[in-house]
C-alpha cells in the first residue's frame, strides 16, 4: 500500500508534533477538522471520490487512484468502502507508532481525572 506508506512518512513526525502543541483535545480538533476537509458533503464519510477531489489540501495531490483507493481500504474498519470519522481518525493514529504510545497515556490520564472528579 504505497499511498499509505507515504502518508505514515510524512504524518509519523507530524502528528506527534501536533499533538505535543495542541495536546490530546486539540488535536482531535484537528483530525475532525482534516476529516471535514477530505470528506464528501452529501454522504458525509471520506470516498475514493472526496478523497481524490480533495487530497491536495493535505499535499496528496501527487498520490495514484490505486493509492488512494489503498488508503481508504485499510482504514476502512466496517467495509462500507469509505471512512467515517471515527475510521479516519484511527487511521490517522495507526498511521503514527509515537502516537499510539501517546494515546495509551492520553487515555489513562483521562481515566484518573474521571475517576477524581468522582471521587474515587
Amino acid at each position: 500500500m504505497p499511498g499509505v506508506e507515504k502518508i505514515r512518512a510524512d504524518f509519523e513526525d507530524l502528528l506527534p508534533a501536533m499533538a505535543n502543541k495542541l495536546g490530546g483535545e486539540g488535536l482531535i480538533n484537528e483530525l475532525c477538522n482534516g476529516f471535514q476537509l477530505l470528506m464528501d458533503k452529501d454522504r458525509g464519510v471520506i470516498t475514493m471520490e472526496s478523497l481524490r477531489r480533495n487530497s491536495s489540501f493535505l499535499g496528496l495531490q501527487d498520490l495514484s487512484d490505486d493509492e488512494l483507493a489503498s488508503m481508504v481500504k485499510e482504514g476502512d474498519l466496517d467495509g462500507d468502502g469509505a471512512l467515517n470519522q471515527m475510521e479516519f481518525c484511527v487511521l490517522m493514529f495507526r498511521l503514527s507508532p509515537e502516537l499510539m504510545q501517546e494515546s495509551r497515556f492520553w487515555l489513562e490520564e483521562a481515566f484518573e481525572e474521571e475517576l477524581k472528579s468522582d471521587g474515587l
